[in-house]
């Protein structure tokens, strides 16, 4: 097995969630993202201010959005990008870097292409519900 794929299975029938491998392989590339931000000083501003509980309520909102999207067997029960991230103003830059932070995460764990750009297309389908300021 090989990234959660089977040897003789054609990846174009295996999910994402699968070849990325699975939950705990999301939860992990999501922790060190989450990780990643929170050490960036462009994006100190959406921690302030928010309980840990809160930090982490969104971390795991994320994991399942993230795992439902991939056709894991996750349910996200969280809002819509549009209304939970109105009025935060996110740039146009705080998005490209939130992107090369996901994709150095997605290296750091050995998942190659074309998963690593499945990924980040699971976010790239959602920058105009996200995306409110153009720098």
């Amino acid at each position: 097995m090989d990234n959660g794929r089977m040897a003789n299975e054609d990846t174009n029938e295996i999910s994402l969630y699968r070849r990325l491998g699975g939950y705990d392989a999301i939860a992990a590339i999501i922790g060190d993202l989450f990780q990643r931000l929170k050490e960036d000083p462009l994006f100190v501003r959406f921690g302030s201010g928010r309980s840990l509980d809160s930090k982490a309520r969104v971390q795991q909102l994320t994991v399942e959005q993230i795992c439902a999207l991939a056709g894991g067997p996750c349910l996200y029960l969280g809002r819509d990008m549009r209304s939970s991230h109105r009025g935060l103003g996110i740039t146009e830059a705080e998005w490209q870097a939130n992107k090369e932070h996901a994709a150095y995460v997605l290296q750091q764990h050995g998942i190659l292409e074309p998963e690593r750009g499945e990924f980040l297309e699971l976010f790239e389908r959602y920058r105009a519900e996200i995306v409110e300021e153009h720098s």
